[in-house]
């Protein structure tokens, strides 16, 4: 259980330092050709990536501390160990095809190469859709068994842990969307946006990967 904390405390740690890379690596003290009237402050410049960050670290706190609950709860002697099931194998092996189909985009965004964008957000979509309606399925498997939410301590928090993961991703999807009518309608200012979700997805891979193993390990 200390594991999964301490995967968290290193995701925590790397949002916080590529923070700073993005905003305090240019020292305009010695940056040659910004006068005092064209100089914006690190901060200014780019919001949304602090916002991202800020919403990262918050998410990451949380599911930090219902990990912790997972492990102060699974010591009392009514939890039973629960068999996942066999589906979260595909459903994982999905989402990382998604994050590596979001990875692929950012990278023609960030080479200008337009004629990637399209194609490379609806793999990305169609992925992460996937993979939600394998949650779902591998819900109704656990139904069908009679594992419901209410049998016992270990079926609810699985429920719980992979529930507020999925909520994460249909708040990414809402993002998405908006990126991808942008560019299915002409825009060109939908790089930053790309490249921001690029980095969410990669997150909540990072964070199923390690909410998975604390409930294999488990």
């Amino acid at each position: 259980m200390e594991i999964g904390l301490i995967f968290l405390a290193i995701i925590l740690a790397s949002l916080i330092t590529w923070l700073v890379k993005q905003t305090v690596n240019v020292q305009p003290w010695v940056a040659e050709g910004v006068t005092e009237a064209s100089y914006q402050a690190p901060f200014n410049a780019r919001p949304k990536v602090v916002a991202l960050v800020t919403l990262l670290a918050v998410i990451t706190s949380f599911f930090a501390l219902v990990v912790s609950a997972y492990s102060l709860r699974m010591e009392l002697g009514d939890w039973i160990p629960l068999t996942e099931p066999q589906l979260l194998w595909t459903n994982t092996a999905i989402l990382v095809l998604a994050s590596i189909a979001f990875q692929w985009t950012r990278n023609a965004a960030s080479a200008g190469n337009a004629q990637r964008l399209k194609p490379g957000l609806l793999v990305t979509g169609l992925l992460t859709t996937a993979f939600l309606v394998g949650q779902y399925m591998a819900w109704q498997q656990l139904n069908a068994s009679g594992h419901y939410i209410t049998t016992n301590p270990a079926d609810a928090f699985f429920y719980l842990l992979t529930g507020l993961h999925a909520m994460h991703i249909l708040g990414g999807m809402y993002v998405w969307a908006r990126a991808t009518v942008r560019v299915f309608s002409g825009h060109d200012n939908a790089e930053e946006s790309i490249q921001l979700c690029t980095v969410y997805w990669h997150f909540l891979l990072v964070v199923w990967l390690v909410l998975f193993g604390l409930m294999l390990s488990t």
